[in-house]
Order: structure tokens, then C-alpha cells, then sequence
């Protein structure tokens, strides 16, 4: 028998990507820094490499795009967002890129932002 309340995006550990993008990103001290755009899924493993966040411009003109490795987030329910452990200052000199010039998200680059962030990359 089926349970008709069961969630079809969210679940106590389990969420859909659709509920994840737009999700407000946060400093420490609860400033708002921008939100997910999307995120990266490794083909093979199925894991999230990268939240890209939408950082800067306004009403979606002029936005920059920065991934940031997914342990560098952390869901915190009082705020309803993701919260980093990095400073505007952080995010701005890391690794970004503008609409129309994504990189290559290879292994070269996958190394350049995990080691901006001092996360350590095994993929």
C-alpha cells in the first residue's frame, strides 16, 4: 500500500536539486553572500562536486558564478540556507566565471578551486 504523504523533493536526508538552486548562501555571520545556481554531479559517482553560486550583479545582470567544493556547505535549518565558512572578500578572489565563459570542468580545474578552499579533491 502506498503512503500518499511521502515527499516527492525533500525527505529527512534527501532533497531535490530543484529545491536546492535558488537556496540563499551565507557567511558566518548570517550576511547573505548570493544562492546556488546549480551544482556539478559526477557522472560516475553520482556525487556533487560543486555548488555554483550565483554571487553579485543585480536582478541577475552582471553575476559571477563561483563553485565551491559541496563540504564547504552546511545546511542550517534556523536561516533556511547553506552557510560557508568564507568571507566576501574569500569569494570574490576565488575561482568564478561569468554567463557564456564556463570552464572546463576538469581535473586541472577541479584541483584549482578545491585547493582555492583548501578541500582536498578525489575525484
Amino acid at each position: 500500500m502506498a503512503d500518499n504523504n511521502v515527499a516527492t523533493n525533500e525527505t529527512d536526508r534527501l532533497i531535490a536539486s530543484n529545491k536546492v538552486e535558488g537556496t540563499a548562501v551565507y557567511d558566518r555571520d548570517g550576511n547573505k553572500l548570493g544562492s546556488v545556481y546549480n551544482f556539478m554531479v559526477d557522472k560516475r559517482s553520482g556525487k556533487v562536486e560543486y555548488a555554483v553560486m550565483s554571487f553579485g550583479g543585480f536582478l541577475g545582470m552582471g553575476e559571477d558564478y563561483h563553485p565551491l567544493p559541496w563540504d564547504q556547505l552546511t545546511y542550517d535549518t534556523d536561516q533556511g540556507g547553506y552557510v560557508v565558512n568564507l568571507s566576501r572578500e574569500q569569494l570574490e578572489g576565488g575561482p568564478h566565471y561569468s554567463a557564456g565563459n564556463e570552464p572546463t570542468f576538469d581535473r586541472a580545474y577541479g584541483q584549482q578551486v578545491y585547493g582555492y578552499y583548501g578541500s582536498s579533491y578525489n575525484y
